[in-house]
């Protein structure tokens, strides 16, 4: 089962079993209480876990399987799924359509497996061994011309909010916020948004969104403008030039400006 074409068959089975249920699931489940973080969860959050989890544990047992809700601090295993049962769950709360859920296979910190489900908006991404990145980059190179969506960020007076403010204020064409890391990602993928900024994103947020980016060529930096690991506290995703230009933006502000920045 070491395979990557047989993973990304389990990933697609695991993911199918929480979609299918979560297609189903009656409002009550989606009442929303908070963790001592201040995230939003749901007990749909819980349950869609618990029986992605269930299939992946049966089918590759000797594969840990880190999800959201269930995570315990630490560094990651070096191998392990990536699961974030609900990505968006402030929108899901609110019956709004930009939710998914976000799968990913990860070996010594690089995912290369991944699905991606956006249940409400009846898409799914996939992305396994068979398909290679491009050569050659494309797509729009200054944050002046570029369509920009930003999550995870904090109070205005925080470093990413002085970013985002600074965005908002003619720094790019336009900006978006769609409150979903894993969404914008594959928006990013797909066209729809030249770029993306996610701040202080979970490995879990953002893996099947990485994996599904670089395999269609896109840039994903982190801190320093480096290709992005886990740990880094901002992601910036879109053409290499892109991508630079906005981790420069942010590590040109003051490193804390005032409060912490808020998961979406």
């Amino acid at each position: 089962m070491n395979e990557h074409h047989d993973l990304l068959t389990v990933a697609e089975e695991a993911v199918e079993a929480g979609v299918a249920w979560l297609g189903r699931a009656g409002d009550e489940w989606s009442e929303k209480r908070f963790k001592e973080s201040g995230e939003e969860v749901t007990d749909a959050d819980v349950e869609v876990e618990r029986r992605v989890t269930r299939v992946l544990r049966e089918r590759t047992p000797d594969i840990p399987v880190i999800g959201e809700e269930s995570a315990e601090a630490g560094p990651l295993p070096d191998r392990c799924w990536l699961l974030d049962p609900i990505d968006g769950t402030m929108n899901y709360t609110r019956g709004a359509p930009l939710h998914a859920v976000s799968l990913a296979y990860a070996e010594a910190g690089t995912p290369s497996v991944g699905v991606l489900h956006a249940p409400a908006l009846h898409r799914r991404w996939t992305v396994g061994p068979e398909s290679g990145p491009s050569t050659e980059p494309s797509g729009v190179r200054e944050v002046a011309r570029a369509i920009v969506s930003v999550t995870g960020t904090g109070s205005p007076r925080s470093r990413s909010g002085t970013f985002l403010s600074g965005l908002l204020g003619g720094v790019a064409y336009r900006v978006r916020m769609h409150g979903c890391m894993s969404l914008d990602l594959a928006a990013v993928a797909e066209g729809w948004l030249d770029a993306c900024v996610c701040f202080g994103p979970a490995p879990w947020d953002v893996a099947a969104g990485v994996a599904l980016l670089r395999r269609n060529g896109v840039a994903v930096l982190g801190a320093e403008g480096r290709d992005f690991v886990f740990g880094s506290p901002i992601l910036a995703a879109g053409h290499p030039d892109l991508a630079k230009e906005l981790v420069g933006l942010w590590e040109s502000l003051p490193a804390n400006n005032g409060a912490g920045t808020e998961r979406s």
